[in-house]
């Protein structure tokens, strides 16, 4: 890994871009999810529709997740350690928020699937006070892994193991192999779990927008059309949750491959899912969009008369 000193100089140009490539990258998704938080409440229609304080929940949950993350790839990279107690205080944030977005994704979709299929129940059910309720059961829900994987680190680390200083990464916590397998399959409990909520609202999406007409069937294929990019979006969050499995299996057979495949999963199923939050609601929206382009253009306006 980073910390291996027999790195040869090409390696080590290898992983400044790659660090450097990672940070561009970092900067400018974290950049766009506050100009569309900005965004969000400047206007009161955004935090009052259920749909848009969602949206504004996976934004705030990905800012914080990259955040975090980019300050754990700060230290691997410059091999900083630090106590393994605040190590795992700010990895057990990151799962959570690693957690909150693809579940919080799933809730949107149900929302898609009330507003298609179930309208007259749709301003009852997804009000403002039901959404605010529906963010603390996400959240809820969200800490639950958190939770269990606490729980096997405490039984298995003695109380000398919170004082060490160590690189901080979630792979270097765990202490047994069992409890990497542990992760791994609440990930995948998860993703079974979610998959059949969003497979089920969109068959039942689907055959309202065959049996639809007129302005109906216009709005219910808008509709679909967000739920398959949900589902897209979804897909490489869940992924994502498999991604520990094979790091941490990697990372006992070749540390170079490990760090390779680190790297690519990174951009892939972290940072990819979280660019399309922006193109769903950033530029398909077109409340949201026109709303964004004018508190941009003003803002823009404002600094060249300043």
């Amino acid at each position: 890994m980073a910390a291996n000193n027999s790195v040869t100089g090409d390696d080590l140009w290898y992983i400044h871009v790659r660090f450097t490539i990672l940070q561009v990258l970092l900067v400018f998704f974290i950049s766009t999810n506050l100009l569309l938080i900005i965004t969000f409440f400047k206007k009161e229609y955004f935090y009052t529709t259920a749909r848009y304080i969602l949206f504004a929940i996976t934004l705030l949950s990905d800012s914080f997740l990259l955040f975090l993350s980019n300050i754990q790839l700060i230290l691997l990279h410059f091999r900083f350690p630090i106590q393994v107690w605040l190590c795992i205080i700010i990895s057990v944030v990151v799962i959570l928020y690693l957690t909150v977005t693809p579940v919080t994704l799933t809730v949107m979709t149900l929302e898609r699937y009330v507003a298609i299929c179930m309208p007259l129940r749709h301003g009852e059910l997804c009000s403002t006070r039901s959404t605010m309720h529906c963010i603390l059961i996400i959240h809820g829900l969200s800490s639950v892994p958190c939770i269990l994987i606490l729980s096997t680190i405490f039984v298995s680390a003695s109380l000398s193991f919170y004082k060490q200083y160590q690189i901080c990464l979630v792979e270097f916590i765990f202490v047994d192999a069992w409890q990497h397998n542990f992760r791994a399959g609440i990930y995948q409990v998860q993703f079974l779990i979610m998959c059949i909520i969003v497979i089920f609202c969109y068959v039942k999406i689907m055959k309202v927008a065959k049996a639809a007409s007129g302005e109906d069937k216009k709005s219910t294929k808008k509709g679909l059309r967000t739920v398959l990019l949900h589902c897209f979006q979804l897909l490489l969050c869940l992924i994502q949750m498999w991604c520990p499995l094979i790091e941490s299996s990697l990372l006992q057979i070749n540390v170079s491959l490990y760090v390779i495949v680190r790297y690519i999963n990174f951009i892939l199923f972290y940072l990819a899912p979280r660019c399309l939050s922006p193109l769903i609601y950033g530029l398909r929206d077109e409340v949201f969009f026109h709303a964004m382009k004018h508190y941009a253009s003003f803002g823009l306006h404002k600094r060249n008369i300043i």
